[in-house]
């Protein structure tokens, strides 16, 4: 059964890679998310997945032609669809401590997940409850006014002249509209910080969501995406199973 949920997860995200590579890599590195390895980023999951060097896992975040976006929405629809319909949207944050200037959107400011203002990155969550089971459906990093006015920095960290400065409760209502807007089932928002945190902490624990080595911007979008169909394969294996 979860090998079959497995590989209807894979079926779902595969047209969104171009080329067979970065596909391989993809369930590669979303494989080995899910492994008891001490540690998840480049260098343990590429040797999970059998290569010499990191270089591979590091082009598929960085570079590779997928449609990060899309898969995203494929892992949403889903959770949706295996979740079922008698659910709630939470919007939660995690920070993601730093060193150095240079990581996208890192700057000194409150992390949710220290209680306290450090040198980090911030990301911004959209979590779907259903019953005792629960995931994210959707992330973005938040960018902070200083970066966002500094365009030649936001250039050498790979951010678009089209990302702005967006406050955080804008950045969680736009979330929550793309979630309605593709027909996610959900009640009225929830503020239970506790489900939301609870679910990060989730995802930190057995989906390498904090265990990241990039600093770009469409990287940390890749990773995290990919951390969210790890995510996603483990809660509906639970739920199925009566663990959830």
């Amino acid at each position: 059964m979860a090998e079959q949920l497995l590989t209807d997860l894979y079926d779902r995200i595969a047209p969104r890679f171009a080329r067979s590579e970065p596909r391989r890599r993809a369930r590669q590195y979303v494989a080995g998310l899910t492994t008891d390895l001490a540690r998840k980023n480049g260098w343990t999951l590429a040797e999970q997945a059998g290569d010499l060097s990191p270089d591979g896992m590091q082009r598929l975040l960085r570079s590779a032609d997928w449609d990060v976006d899309g898969v995203r929405d494929d892992v949403r629809d889903y959770l949706a669809d295996h979740l079922g319909d008698a659910g709630e949207l939470i919007v939660a944050e995690a920070g993601f401590a730093k060193k150095g200037r240079r990581s996208a959107g890192v700057a000194r400011q409150f992390s949710a997940t220290s209680g306290r203002v450090e040198n980090c990155q911030v990301g911004i969550f959209l979590v779907y409850r259903s019953g005792r089971a629960q995931a994210i459906v959707d992330r973005r990093l938040y960018l902070p006014a200083e970066w966002a006015e500094d365009r030649p920095r936001c250039r050498a960290a790979g951010i678009g002249d089209d990302v702005t400065f967006a406050g955080k409760a804008r950045i969680g209502d736009r979330m929550l509209a793309r979630a309605r807007a593709a027909g996610l089932p959900g009640g009225v928002p929830s503020g239970d910080d506790r489900t939301g945190g609870r679910c990060l902490r989730q995802a930190v624990r057995q989906a390498g969501l904090a265990q990241y080595q990039v600093r770009g911007w469409r990287a940390w979008h890749a990773h995290m995406t990919l951390s969210m169909a790890a995510l996603a394969w483990l809660t509906v294996t639970g739920r199925r199973s009566g663990k959830g």
